[in-house]
């Protein structure tokens, strides 16, 4: 993967959502980790009409029991280890 997104706060979605553009207009392969109080940008329409076109999503399972336990998480659920995989095999990772 060339891009990865880690979102770690729910104040991220006006820096995530231009990016990720950028990513598909230029086609760049990217992906998303959520994690902390950023899974709350789960529930946003723009966020997760992006979550399609990504190549891979994944949200950190505690912090979706914390944050939004009610609702159904629209990625795949993981873990802290999923995110070191994630960061294994991006080239790029901006956290947001």
């Amino acid at each position: 993967m060339e891009m990865l997104f880690v979102i770690s706060t729910d104040r991220g979605s006006h820096v995530l959502v231009p990016l990720a553009h950028a990513c598909i207009r230029k086609g760049i392969a990217w992906g998303c980790f959520f994690t902390n109080d950023g899974v709350r940008l789960l529930a946003e329409t723009d966020i997760r009409n992006l979550m399609g076109t990504a190549n891979q999503a994944i949200a950190c399972e505690h912090s979706w029991q914390r944050f939004m336990a009610t609702e159904n998480c629209p990625v795949e659920l993981g873990s802290q280890t999923n995110h070191s995989a994630l960061l294994a095999h991006a080239a790029r990772v901006i956290t947001i």
